[in-house]
């Protein structure tokens, strides 16, 4: 079951109250786990335009149930006001849905990289020893991990394809003359934050013609660290107590840290003066902007859900390059579907291969007096040869039955198995 919502169902300020930082992603899924009774697997997925559980059930409906209710306890909103905007998707439409997502495909710009990476570091980390990831999960999160690089490699759908970080730049580039009066490149940037996506808009910027980047972060060693990835282009770096003075002094900023209450709100952040105007674009979930600050005369405030409009464009392209990949995630649902559903006949297969093996032994038992005249080799030899034709005999409806896809159908070729073979 895939349990969750994203920039297509719910605002970000409804997404930030859901957000998990990744490094507790981990203990989230323990903690779902542990508090439910028919959660066997868990996996969390929370990035800043969605989040997302998947989860292994004894009772689907009871298991939805209870994560619903660790959501709005967690969260602090209510089950009702969470049923408002939380999907949840049924084994293969869920099986679906994370093909698609790390594809690209869910993306808020379709095509982006970046959920990739999110997408695998969620199968390592649920994977691991105190992952809470079981034989399915890891199972899935792999082979959409996989799916999501063969859509890229075998498509161009990655080709032009923006992050979220260079739909920012796009829309500024957009804004910033109609409505600051300068052009992107003559505008005096800043940003706050120095972790990946502040490094994506150093690229994107750069990229602009921008000279130079004013960058301030609580951590100076991790804004030097990010200087010398980019030695082509001219960081100023700040600690965070400079934080108004050159937000003050800028035009455009652009905030991405981790923080998890707004850093730029109406008490810390002085009003313009008539002549000047700044534009801040947060990039961050939860938002490092408070929402109250776009209500001030000098202030343009833009978040993720404001990207929508820069990404809306070449969508025939894109629609036709989703049709290409989709086509490709057929082929990798189709294949998971099977090997999950093979996973129901793994018992009668066991007995099956258990019963062969015992008439195999048997049969040989009785001819032990007739061999007993055979060297050691020549016995060997005996019984490779037996459990050869054993195998080779199982091969045929082994592989049949791993490959049946309808519930129904398997049920009753496992009955029949059963009753041919004396299996019970």
């Amino acid at each position: 079951v895939a349990l969750g919502l994203s920039h297509n169902t719910a605002s970000v300020d409804v997404r930030e109250k859901l957000s998990i930082p990744e490094d507790e992603w981990s203990a989230a899924a323990s903690a779902l786990v542990a508090a439910s009774d028919a959660i066997r697997e868990a996996a969390v997925l929370s990035t800043c335009n969605r989040f997302e559980i998947y989860l292994v059930c004894d009772d689907v409906f009871r298991g939805t149930l209870q994560a619903t209710r660790f959501l709005a306890q967690r969260s602090g909103l209510s089950v009702a006001e969470l049923r408002k905007v939380l999907f949840v998707l049924p084994e293969d439409e869920a099986a679906w849905h994370l093909l698609r997502v790390s594809a690209g495909l869910d993306s808020l710009v379709i095509g982006e990289g970046q959920i990739l990476s999110q997408v695998r570091r969620c199968f390592e980390i649920s994977s691991a020893a105190e992952g809470s990831a079981g034989k399915i999960l890891s199972r899935l999160l792999n082979v959409a991990v996989s799916a999501g690089r063969r859509v890229r490699s075998e498509t161009s759908i990655a080709k032009g394809a923006v992050s979220i970080s260079s739909a920012a730049v796009e829309l500024v580039a957009l804004k910033a003359h109609p409505e600051l009066g300068v052009e992107l490149k003559d505008a005096r940037v800043a940003i706050i934050g120095a972790g990946k996506m502040s490094r994506l808009l150093v690229q994107h910027l750069s990229s602009r013609g921008l000279p130079t980047i004013h960058v301030v972060n609580r951590s100076v060693e991790r804004a030097e660290e990010l200087a010398k990835m980019m030695p082509d282009v001219e960081l100023k770096l700040h600690p965070m107590d400079a934080l108004v003075n050159i937000v003050r002094g800028a035009d455009i900023v652009f905030t991405s840290t981790a923080a998890t209450e707004p850093i730029l709100t109406v008490e810390n952040l002085p009003v313009p003066d008539d002549k000047h105007r700044v534009m801040l674009v947060d990039i961050s979930v939860p938002r490092n902007v408070a929402s109250e600050l776009g209500e001030v005369d000098g202030i343009l405030v833009y978040n993720v859900d404001d990207l929508k409009a820069v990404v809306a464009r070449n969508q025939a392209r894109r629609r036709r390059l989703s049709i290409e990949a989709e086509a490709l995630l057929r082929e990798e649902q189709t294949e998971f579907r099977n090997w999950h559903h093979s996973l129901g006949s793994v018992p009668a297969i066991t007995k099956l291969q258990e019963r062969a093996e015992g008439i195999r032994a048997e049969e040989l038992q009785k001819l032990s007096g007739k061999l007993a005249s055979l060297t050691e080799q020549e016995r060997e030899a005996v019984e490779r040869l037996t459990k050869g034709i054993v195998n080779k005999m199982l091969h045929g409806p082994m592989s049949h039955i791993r490959t049946l896809q309808g519930v129904e159908e398997r049920t009753q070729t496992l009955r029949s198995l059963e009753a041919m073979f004396q299996l019970d």
